[in-house]
This record gives structure tokens, sequence and C-alpha cells, in this order.
């Protein structure tokens, strides 16, 4: 095993416990046995998920087994990780169809003919009610009140229902029954990634290492990425939403997408880093982030055509780099255009920007704006304009 090869598994990871029994596996020279496990709970995955899928397509490509396991069995009990509330679970007809759905999609970063889907429906939905209740008897409940999210809940006095308890005990077998060397999984999830490690012992079986990943940051800088939010790209979005609103990062949140979501290597990020510091527009970084994630999912022709109908867009109406960037907290319902206006100073009023838009004098992103009651979504992050000169940057951000 080469430290160039470690060092590629351990790009972007929070944590890999235990390191030193990983490297120890790795220097066996057998492949290991990785898994990541999914809950289909929404029909698309969005760029958030992919951190995961890009460290299995990492793994696949220095030898190692991938198991991409859909959690149809989970997604019937609902996730409570990081949650204050209890989660309505999926009808049956849900997790089928949102399943198919995640075939289709995963395939666009991992190679189908070395990639292993499974679902944990195959030996959870095999189990009598004895051998559930055997399951519910490894763990203690002082043990499942060490999670931070049930302890805060416990601790607020919020409902905490019995079958939340089974979740990271289902999870943890899943580790038990595919045998697994090493399972990935974002840094809200060491708890149950722990669970199997424990579960393993319990089987006789040698425990599986862990790989956390962070969560990523949504286009708001703030939030991690969430359709619930609205401040997601979704991997099937049309190309020209997806350039949008690659394009529309930060340039500190641009180097975050880069290192969790670029297959560019990490010396060449470092060089464009430097090219940055050095004076280069950060915007020519955000173009090569921008195309190379449209060519992933959509095709390196549709890259081509997102970046020309973008400058297309733009052109003749050039926005200056350096301009106010101002965050305006909305409801979960969005913030209305007219308020966006008036709180960003662009206006002094919702009345004047409403005249302002119904006389075309009020662009968003280089375009006219025409509707008068467009929303923006928490999330959105956007460029206003009034008359020629008169700019503000614009993220709409969750109201505190």
């Amino acid at each position: 095993m080469s430290e160039q090869n470690l060092a590629e598994i351990k790009r972007g990871c929070e944590e890999l416990l235990p390191e030193q029994e990983f490297v120890a596996r790795l220097k066996e020279g057998k492949p290991l046995r990785v898994k990541a496990g999914f809950d289909p709970t929404a029909p698309d995955l969005h760029l958030g998920h992919t951190v995961l899928i890009n460290k299995l397509r990492a793994l696949q490509q220095l030898g190692h087994e991938i198991i991409f396991l859909i959690g149809d069995f989970t997604g019937l009990i609902g996730d409570p990780t990081g949650r204050n509330d209890t989660r309505p679970p999926l009808t049956p007809e849900q997790i089928a169809e949102n399943a198919v759905t995640y075939r289709t999609q995963v395939f666009k970063i991992l190679d189908p003919e070395r990639t292993q889907v499974a679902f944990n429906s195959e030996w959870m939905g095999k189990m009598s009610s004895a051998d559930m209740i055997r399951l519910a008897a490894s763990l203690t409940v002082a043990r499942m009140l060490e999670r931070d999210d049930f302890a805060k809940r416990y601790k607020a006095e919020q409902p905490i229902a019995i079958h939340e308890f089974l979740y990271p005990l289902v999870q943890g077998y899943d580790s038990v029954a595919l045998k697994a060397d090493l399972e990935l999984g974002g840094t809200d999830q060491k708890f149950n990634l722990l669970m199997g490690r424990e579960l393993q012992k319990q089987a006789g079986q040698r425990p599986q290492c862990i790989l956390t990943m962070p969560l990523l940051e949504g286009l708001d800088g703030v939030n991690k990425m969430s359709k619930s939010k609205g401040n997601y790209i979704g991997i099937m979005e049309p190309p020209r939403d997806m350039f949008g609103k690659l394009m529309s990062v930060s340039d500190t949140l641009m180097w975050r997408y880069l290192e969790l979501l670029s297959f560019e290597s990490l010396p060449t990020i470092a060089a464009w880093r430097k090219e940055v510091d050095e004076g280069r527009n950060p915007r020519d970084i955000k173009v090569k982030l921008g195309q190379e994630m449209v060519a992933r999912f959509h095709g390196a022709d549709q890259a081509v055509w997102a970046l020309e109908d973008f400058e297309a867009r733009f052109r003749g109406n050039a926005i200056p780099e350096d301009i106010p960037e101002v965050s305006l907290e909305a409801p979960v319902e969005g913030l209305p255009i007219a308020q966006a206006l008036q709180r960003s100073g662009l206006t002094a009023s919702t009345s004047e920007a409403i005249r302002m838009i119904q006389a075309g004098g009020i662009r968003l992103d280089g375009e006219k704006i025409e509707n008068k009651a467009l929303i923006l979504a928490i999330g959105t992050n956007v460029v206003l304009q009034r008359g020629k000169k008169d700019y503000r940057r614009v993220t709409v951000v969750p109201e505190n």
C-alpha cells in the first residue's frame, strides 16, 4: 500500500477509525468489502449525497469491493439522525420507486460492473419477531441515549418512539450480514457506524473500520445541502441550472466543493488555489468545477453548451467582481423579490421595487425580472441589479 493511496482514501474525510487497524488490513493485500448505505427517502440524489459515492469510487479504483446498500428496510423505520422530532416512515411503494432512480443515478459515478447493489430487506425481511427481540437485546437504553440527538430530545422531553431505537441496530446488523471491512457515512452517522463494529464483535466477526465524511454545505454556505432547505443542487437538474448554481457559490465554498466533489487531484487544486492567491480570477476555477459536474451527470457536450449558454446570457451585461454581499433571512416559504430588493438596499420600499420590476429595471443574474411575485427560495445565491451600476449579491438564509 502506497502513501499516495492512503492519502486518496483520506482525502476530505473527517475520521478514519481505527486508522492503524485500517492500514494493517490494507497491508494484507486483500480487497476490502466497503459498504455505504442510502435510504431512498427522496426520488433524486443531490451533490451532497455524492460526497460518499465519490469516496466509494476512489476505493473502487483502488481495487476494493464496493457495496452500495439501499436501505429499503431502514427506510420503513425512518432515520432519526439529526432530528428533533419523530420522522414519518415511507411507504413500501415510495421506497421501491425511489430505489429504482437511485440505482440509475449512482452508476453515473460508480462502475456498474464492479458494484454490488444490496437491499437490507434481503436479510431483515427474513427476521422473525424473536430474531428482532434478540437483536434489540444487544444494546441498553442507556447506550442508545448516548446518541446526541436522542439525548437532546430526551432532555427536552420530546417524544422518542421505540422503533427509532431500532434504526442504529438495523444499520449495524447490515454490517454483520454483509461482513463489511469498512463502512462509510457522514459525520452525523458515527454512532450508527460504531454500532456495526459492536454487533460484528458480538457475532464473532472482525469489526469493521469506519470512515466519516463531512456534510456538504449547501448553496447558502451554512446549512448542509438539503432539499427541505432549498439549498441543494440535484444531480439530475438541467445543465443550465446545475452550472448556474455552481457559478453562484462563494469563492470560499468553491474550494470545499472542489475537495469533496471534484475528481481533480489535490496537487492540481492546490496549484489553482495558489494561482487565485496570486491574482487569478476565482471565476475561472468555478467554470472548471461547473463544467466537470455537468459533464459527469449530463455528458461533455452539455458541459460545453452550459458554459456557452451562461456566457451568452451575461455577455454585454458583465457583472463586476467586487459588489456588496448581503445575507437575508427568510421563512421556510422563501423571500418575495420585492422584499429582497428593499432589504438589500436596491430600492427604498417594496412598492418601489414592484414599480421597477414592471418598468424592466431589475435584473436577476443578468436577466430581466418579469414576475413581480417571484419568490427566492432558502439557499438562493443570486446577483440582483438595478439599472446599469447598482448590484447586490444576495444569499437567502433560514430564519434563526
